[in-house]
């Protein structure tokens, strides 16, 4: 089923580098690489930028900041390098990291190369060639809730893994760090969403329900499937954003991206993950599963929903002000801010319903 593997493409003439200097530094760190390395893209990854290397003997994945970028937050590769490979030992799904280079003469950042996990990746619909019916898409949606449950379990403390995050608190660092952003990404004609802001800080839990691993970023489009059984996970990508955290905080932030069969036209509009097929888990079956795979309470997810989906609506209007301040010109963000706007409506509807 090779034509089901997520495949690389072109590189982009903009996003090169220098290859001679990577294959000497690489050779100087990775035994046994043969011959002059042939570099490929992939497509997707917003934030960062990532290259498929194809020596004659190994095929590797290289993970950089886009051309221009500070190394903080999102676009930090020593971080999300560390995470990963002290993850690793506890997770097995996390793609061995090969290389860290924190030398920045060698392409101008920071990066890493991993190993490259063969395998097939959802993005906007499943493959036909998958052959999964409904039952079988069913099972799949079950063993993709199963890997964040894992990854939530991890005992962290005694590791290296306790000191990627601050720990107790994290809700009210989230709901008080998005609303600053918020406010400093709005423009003119925003919906300001004042009364959105003052019920997600009136109504946040008083305390975190738990503190673990979390990805911040889990979604279809970040997992690898083994393109021959494609009822099994064979990797997680994508950690940049994982820290330590509320583990609820994690589901309902991707719940934010889980589109379903029944949602109104313009949320359809935003699908870029399989979640409205046949056999998918609805949202409340994906958090009534995860509550019972826990044994944790989520029997009213109302806030945890309306975050997902108010995060999302910043980092829309976040991308929205730098086309309006013409710092990108990218013609498909000119409709971002209705976009942005939807979402606030859409967090209202859920508010308006709230028992909370």
């Amino acid at each position: 089923m090779s034509s089901t593997l997520d495949q690389a493409r072109a590189l982009r003439e903009e996003d090169a580098f220098d290859v001679a200097r990577v294959d000497d530094y690489l050779k100087q760190h990775i035994e046994g690489l043969q011959g002059t390395p042939t570099v490929a893209q992939f497509p997707g990854g917003a934030s960062n930028l990532t290259y498929l290397l194809t020596y004659t003997n190994r095929e590797l994945v290289l993970r950089r900041p886009p051309i221009g970028a500070k190394a903080k937050s999102a676009h930090d590769m020593l971080r999300e390098a560390h995470v990963m490979a002290a993850l690793k030992p506890h997770y097995p799904y996390v793609p061995f990291i090969l290389a860290i280079c924190d030398d920045e003469s060698v392409i101008g950042q920071h990066f890493y190369v991993m190993e490259r996990l063969r395998g097939a990746i959802l993005r906007r619909d499943i493959p036909q060639q998958l052959g999964l019916d409904a039952d079988g898409v069913r099972t799949l949606c079950h063993g993709f809730i199963d890997r964040l449950v894992e990854l939530h379990k991890i005992d962290a403390s005694g590791t290296e893994l306790h000191g990627i995050g601050k720990g107790e608190g994290y809700i009210a660092r989230q709901v008080s760090g998005w609303s600053d952003r918020w406010r400093q990404a709005v423009t003119d004609g925003t919906d300001a969403c004042e009364d959105v802001l003052a019920w997600l800080a009136g109504k946040q839990p008083a305390r975190d329900n738990a503190t673990c691993i979390i990805h911040n970023d889990y979604r279809y489009d970040n997992v690898v499937l083994d393109p021959e059984q494609p009822l099994r996970i064979i990797g997680v990508l994508d950690w940049e954003m994982a820290t330590i955290g509320d583990p609820l905080m994690d589901l309902g932030g991707s719940l934010a991206y889980w589109v379903q069969a029944d949602d109104d036209a313009v949320f359809q509009s935003f699908r870029r993950q399989p979640s409205n097929a046949p056999g998918m888990l609805t949202r409340h079956e994906v958090i009534d599963y995860y509550g019972s795979r826990t044994g944790m309470s989520v029997g009213n997810f109302d806030f945890y929903e309306v975050f997902g989906l108010f995060r999302l609506m910043v980092i829309i209007q976040q991308i929205y002000r730098r086309f309006v301040l013409g710092q990108t010109t990218n013609p498909q963000f000119a409709g971002f801010g209705d976009a942005a706007r939807y979402m606030g409506a859409r967090c209202r509807r859920i508010i308006a319903r709230s028992a909370l």
